[in-house]
């Protein structure tokens, strides 16, 4: 819901930090690699009981994790290089409650597992649509020049990095937190759910038109 209106405040700085960074040979890759080596030992603290303390890799990750792109930008993005974005950052957002859930199992196990439930059907609801957008030459550059068609939600990116900076702010409240994120996250994948058969179901019929039938 947020991240147009983020990345018209963080796209001007990033951009102009992401061509010092690729005038200087770092490659957008590179860039990805390392956010999610951040974004993992941001894990590795939550999970050893240290919430606070990973807020900072957390953070790293997620600059990273815009910067990448704005090396791409700045200069020749690859398909791979989409491709290796969404896998890190799909890697990230299911670490990260995961490392909750090992810090305390028993308090933040059933919550945590509902949370990545919703995360793993949302991920799945966002790249359908993106496939089907991509196969009907659909475009949008609200949320950034990006790789995939990025549907917009009640949950977006800026959403899910604030709750997990709260998480690591507030980790004894974990299980409240994660019921309520979870269930938002089920509302934004079936509201795109609802609006891929609105889009989709007359393309289909458009592109896949019914034979004639022949008479017996």
């Amino acid at each position: 819901m947020l991240d147009a209106a983020a990345r018209r405040l963080i796209d001007p700085p990033l951009n102009r930090l992401g061509r010092g960074l690729a005038n200087a040979g770092v490659t957008a890759n590179a860039v990805t690699v390392t956010g999610l080596g951040f974004g993992l030992l941001a894990a590795v603290l939550i999970a050893f009981g240290a919430a606070g303390l990973a807020l900072w890799p957390l953070l790293a990750s997620r600059l990273a994790d815009g910067l990448d792109g704005a090396v791409a930008r700045a200069t020749q993005g690859t398909d791979f290089g989409g491709y290796l974005d969404i896998f890190c950052d799909f890697l990230f957002y299911g670490a990260i409650p995961f490392a909750f859930i090992v810090m305390d199992p028993a308090s933040n196990g059933l919550a945590g597992g509902f949370l990545l439930v919703s995360f793993y059907v949302n991920g799945t609801s966002f790249l359908g649509y993106a496939i089907l957008a991509e196969k009907h030459a659909m475009q949008s550059d609200a949320r950034g020049v990006k790789s995939l068609y990025f549907t917009g939600g009640l949950l977006e990116g800026t959403e899910t990095i604030a709750f997990f900076v709260l998480l690591c702010l507030l980790p004894g409240w974990f299980a409240p937190l994660a019921w309520i994120f979870a269930s938002l996250c089920f509302i934004t994948a079936f509201s795109r759910l609802l609006l891929a058969r609105e889009v989709f179901s007359a393309s289909l019929n458009q592109t896949h038109p019914q034979e004639p039938r022949t008479p017996s």
